[in-house]
């Protein structure tokens, strides 16, 4: 079991970050009988998933909805179309990103040769 500072080393965030994961629903810890939080080792890679999540534009909201169907391997209509938006909205935004490297790698070819 892990304590709150050990967590939030090993996950790469903040305590305050792993506060309002549990304040939203999206982690939970174990309480010593003097109030510290206790977390199992498999919460690392849930709080590094937590990360990509949010780095990818979705919502606590969003991760909440996730976290049942990546418990269970179940989905209802509700959250496959939420699934599916989130990731039309990503691939989207991969798209933009992958022109604008396109234009930095025109730029970055047209200067080398231009000291």
């Amino acid at each position: 079991m892990l304590r709150i500072g050990e967590l939030a080393e090993r996950s790469g965030v903040s305590v305050r970050a792993l506060r309002y994961y549990e304040e939203q629903g999206l982690l939970d810890a174990e309480r010593t009988p003097a109030g510290q939080r206790r977390y199992p080792e498999a919460a690392v890679e849930k709080v590094r998933f937590f990360q990509l999540l949010y780095a990818a534009g979705l919502t606590s909201r969003n991760i909440a909805a996730l976290l049942p169907c990546i418990d269970t391997g179940h989905t209802d209509a509700a959250q496959r179309l939420m699934l599916h938006t989130q990731r039309d909205r990503i691939r989207e935004r991969i798209d933009e990103l992958g022109a604008a490297l396109g234009k930095l790698d025109e730029i970055i070819a047209v200067t080398a040769t231009h000291p």
